[in-house]
């Protein structure tokens, strides 16, 4: 067969990656792909920066849509991230006839009802497996190996930058800051963390999941985002001292015919497969109506797990396979869209940690707001503190200490509802630190 050629747009830590594996291993490539794959043509912001691979001068151009649209390219690799230029590069390179690999989700998020008409009527495919979890081949396994099942649940680690912060905070006793400033240092996190640390990245992952699960489609505009910039090296520690890891855990699961949606730093039972992924890794658990649980474990944040996932659709779409699979997926098609649970619905107990006035009668007001909305305690935390006359005979300001509640099950309206209760309360400093529990 002819060799399949490939124009890749993007030479950063992934794109660099790609072109290594690709230069590196072409008998590899050609061996499980039945034909060569040929890197032709490189689009770059700067054709004379020094690079840590070496490619042909002629190879590399500043013009993404020359790339996109070059006859002597049958794959156009997209890797720049953000929603344009690269929508319009990727729509150019569909009516182009151009087959489309991406590590975008914010563009599939975003314009993938747009994007996946126009491959159909160009009779191309976009392969994606990069964009969700890295390393971790989730998009197959969703839409090949799991396909005898209706998934009901997912429940996933799906940003490895978090996951890493987390877990230097934790292990390592680290501010939040200092943790965030190495994984910088360590090319888990951008120069800015946003999209990672407050929760959209993964949110975006979730959204792409639910679509390929449930034949649903979402944005984070729709269900609840939280990330992990409030979280506290204090709430890590009382976590683990209630027997729980903090992660920050995307789940979509079906509740009676409903998709409850959350991704939100959460309180994890030690002896759970997500409570003991560490670092840069993502998991993601899959529950199906006939397999049951099954879990899937990568590094999900860093160049060259990603770069494998490009290459491997790659792969698959020299081998013809990746067309094929195209062809069988509803995404933005026409299956009928599972109604999303109201937020107020979700019922799962919840963590709270506030620092509270160390005077009588505190804790019966407390417990008040919290009984009139019929949210029940199932256990409280306050460690011993100096007899408050001792406190006051060197300071004779109010003292407040930490206070740490965790709940029976009760819905997110009550808590909200208790929450503007406690709020009332002129003992609580604002703002505390609420986590749902995944038990």
């Amino acid at each position: 067969m002819d060799a399949l050629r490939v124009g890749l747009i993007g030479l950063g830590t992934v794109g660099t990656g790609v072109a290594r594996v690709l230069v590196d291993h072409a008998d590899r490539m050609t061996l499980r792909s039945g034909r060569d794959i040929r890197l032709t043509r490189v689009a770059v912001r700067d054709t004379s920066r020094p690079r840590t691979i070496d490619l042909p001068a002629s190879t590399l151009t500043t013009d993404s849509l020359a790339v996109a649209t070059a006859p002597d390219v049958d794959v156009v690799v997209e890797l720049i991230g953000g929603l344009r230029p690269a929508r319009e590069i990727v729509l150019a390179a569909l009516r182009a006839g151009k087959d489309v690999i991406t590590a975008n989700k914010a563009l599939l998020c975003e314009h993938g009802d747009e994007l996946f008409q126009a491959a159909r009527e160009a009779k191309r495919c976009i392969a994606f497996e990069a964009a969700v979890a890295g390393g971790v081949p989730i998009i197959h396994t969703l839409s090949q190996a799991m396909t005898a099942n209706q998934i009901t649940g997912i429940e996933a680690i799906l940003n490895g930058t978090s996951n890493f912060i987390l877990t230097e905070m934790f292990q390592k006793q680290a501010a939040y800051e200092d943790a965030v400033a190495l994984a910088q240092q360590l090319g888990f996190a951008e120069a800015d963390p946003s999209m990672d640390v407050k929760g959209t990245d993964a949110a975006q992952k979730l959204g792409l999941l639910t679509l390929l699960a449930f034949g649903t489609r979402v944005t984070p505009e729709q269900f609840l985002v939280q990330g992990i910039d409030t979280i506290e090296l204090a709430d890590l520690e009382y976590a683990d001292e209630l027997g729980y890891a903090v992660k920050l855990v995307a789940t979509a699961k079906l509740v009676s015919d409903k998709l409850e949606l959350h991704t939100q730093p959460t309180l994890v039972r030690n002896d759970r497969p997500i409570a003991q992924t560490d670092g840069p890794f993502n998991i993601i658990g899959l529950t199906g109506d006939i397999v049951g649980k099954t879990w899937y474990s990568g590094q999900g944040a860093g160049g060259m797990p990603t770069a494998s996932a490009v290459v491997s659709d790659l792969i698959d779409v020299a081998a013809g396979r990746a067309r094929l699979n195209f062809e069988q997926l509803d995404l933005w098609g026409s299956r009928a869209p599972f109604p999303l649970q109201p937020v107020e619905e979700i019922n799962r107990r919840y963590y709270l940690r506030m620092e509270v006035e160390d005077r009588a009668h505190v804790m019966a007001e407390i417990t008040d707001a919290l009984g009139r909305n019929e949210i029940s305690l199932a256990s409280i935390i306050q460690h011993e503190t100096p007899e408050p006359e001792e406190v006051a005979s060197t300071d004779p300001r109010p003292r407040f200490v930490p206070l740490v509640i965790m709940t029976h099950r009760t819905s997110e309206g009550r808590l909200r509802a208790a929450s503007q209760a406690l709020a009332q309360l002129g003992c609580i400093r604002t703002p505390w630190v609420c986590m749902p529990i995944s038990d």
